[in-house]
This record gives C-alpha cells, sequence and structure tokens, in this order.
C-alpha cells in the first residue's frame, strides 16, 4: 500500500487566484501517461494553507473525478488545528480519496503527547488509511520516532512521510514500527540513499516536472536495482536543488507554467513568482533538460 512514486501535486491557478481545473486536469492525465505511481491532492506544496474548506475540498473531489481510479489518490488534510484537521478529514472522506495526508501541526509547536493526540484523534475521524507528515524545516515541531512508533499502534495510521532529510531518521524509525508500515521520503535530494537504505517510496516535488524518471527510480528500488536508483537518480539531482531555491510551491510552479503544464504560475498570497534570477536558473536546467525548447 502506498509504495512507490507519489507526486505531491501543484495546486493549478489563474492570475486573479481562482482554481484553474483545465490545467488541473492536464496535470493529472500527464502522472497518469507518465506512470506516477499516485498523486498527492492539495497537500502542502498544493497550497492547503492558503485554500479555504470549500475549495480545499472541491479540488480534490475534481481530482478524484479527473483520475477516475487510474491512479491512486491521497488527499491533504492537515491542519494546526485538530478541531480543523477532523473537520477536512471528514469531509474529503466521502469524496472517493484512497487515504489521507496528515502534516504535523504548524506554529503551535506540540509537544510529543499532543502529537499523539492530535493524529490519533485525525485517524479516529475516518476508517481510510493516514500517513503522518514530518516536515520540522515548514513546521517548526519535530516527530521523534518513538512517537511515530506510538502512533503506529493506531489501525488507520499506516505510514509516514519523512522529509526530515536525514537518513540517521529512517534508520531509527524502521525497527520501532512494524514491518506493513510504510515510510516514504518527502526530501527529494536524499529520496535515492532514502530508497537504498529500505525507504518504500516517495512523495516528490521532483515529480510534478519528471514524473517517469522519479517513478523508474523508485521501481528500481523496490526491485532491489539500488545501482539503477542512484544512477537514475544521478540523471536528475540538478533538479532537487534547483526546485528549492525559493520557498516551495515557488519554483514547480513556475517550471510547470514554462513547459506548458498549466496556464499561469500563479500562487496564493504571501506567495509570489520567483526572482528573475531564479527563473532564469531554473529556465536553463529545464533546456538542459529538453524539457523546453530554448
Amino acid at each position: 500500500m502506498f509504495t512507490g512514486s507519489y507526486v505531491a501535486l501543484v495546486t493549478p491557478m489563474f492570475d486573479n487566484g481562482d482554481i484553474d481545473y483545465q490545467s488541473l486536469e492536464k496535470l493529472v492525465q500527464f502522472h497518469i501517461e507518465q506512470g506516477t505511481h499516485g498523486i498527492v491532492s492539495v497537500g502542502t506544496t498544493g497550497e492547503s494553507a492558503t485554500l479555504p474548506f470549500d475549495e480545499h475540498v472541491k479540488v480534490v473531489k475534481e481530482t478524484v473525478a479527473m483520475a477516475s481510479g487510474a491512479i491512486p489518490i491521497i488527499a491533504g488534510s492537515g491542519a494546526n488545528s485538530t478541531a480543523e484537521a477532523i473537520f477536512l478529514t471528514e469531509q474529503i472522506g466521502r469524496l472517493g480519496v484512497d487515504g489521507f495526508l496528515s502534516v504535523v501541526p504548524y506554529y503551535n509547536k506540540p509537544q510529543q503527547k499532543g502529537m499523539i493526540a492530535h493524529f490519533n484523534a485525525v485517524a479516529d475521524a475516518s476508517d481510510l488509511p493516514v500517513i503522518l507528515y514530518n516536515v520540522p524545516g515548514r513546521t517548526v515541531a519535530d516527530m521523534l520516532p518513538e512517537t511515530v512508533a506510538e502512533l503506529a499502534n493506531h489501525k488507520s495510521i499506516v505510514g509516514l512521510k519523512d522529509a526530515t532529510g536525514d537518513i540517521g531518521r529512517l534508520k531509527a524509525t524502521q525497527p520501532l514500527v512494524p514491518s506493513d508500515f510504510v515510510i516514504l521520503s518527502g526530501d527529494d535530494e536524499s529520496s535515492s540513499e532514502f530508497l537504498c537504505e529500505g525507504g518504500h517510496g516517495v512523495i516528490s516535488v521532483t515529480a510534478n516536472i519528471v514524473p517517469n524518471a522519479i517513478a523508474k527510480m523508485c521501481e528500481a528500488s523496490l526491485a532491489g536495482d539500488f545501482a539503477q536508483c542512484r544512477a537514475i537518480n544521478d540523471t536528475i539531482k540538478k533538479l532537487h536543488s534547483t526546485l528549492f531555491i525559493e520557498p516551495n510551491p515557488v519554483m514547480p510552479k513556475w517550471a510547470l507554467y514554462k513547459m506548458a503544464k498549466m496556464e499561469s504560475a500563479a500562487m496564493r498570497l504571501p506567495m509570489v513568482l520567483p526572482e528573475l534570477t531564479s527563473q532564469k536558473e531554473i529556465e536553463e536546467l529545464l533546456q538542459e533538460y529538453a524539457l523546453i525548447s530554448g
């Protein structure tokens, strides 16, 4: 369950901030055609923090309809308020999604016991599987391996997206959780090593741009071909770093816009378009990868 390459899908928008559903459908079909193993809809890369509840739910609903069962859909349902996360989980759970991705509450800086209470309450709100998401670089709070192990006792909590970028964290978590507990990389730069050390897949930002390469990298790792996994990663590793020279999702949105996958690179304030130097850097790299013409 939930192994392989899952894309942390951006949410396309027009310059006035409205959701661009036509471009969203184009992206969904792009991932189906390119072999992506699953989509995360309205996760943090999908700008969940700035989509109101009704819009958040509608984007997930439309993504499920667009995929039409061809590819699993995991929905972001996290919030820094437990009541809000429960509400989103309940609403989205009726839409035909395959599971949820729930981020550590941001800004509040909850204690480990608070995280346990929060995620257990969220998981109780639906019978669908929940993947925990630890990204201390964005949330400030860091969910420790022992906390993950405690939460893995809940019947609906089936996995973890680890975006610490620390392979040592993976090794510390593995012996504490059941063998069928899925551990996914949420850090593209360290993802190939994460896979080779026993990770089960990725939830990737880079997969927005080169979905087939990320899918093949995961497939190689899951087949035990770690040399091939690393070789594929070597061909795209420049993207991993360049896509994060400005805060996510600024750069992937600009790249997809230049690749003609979206009508606009617009995003919700307080996020704005990349600096001209950043635009030039990613465009030169896209040309190098033959993803856009010169």
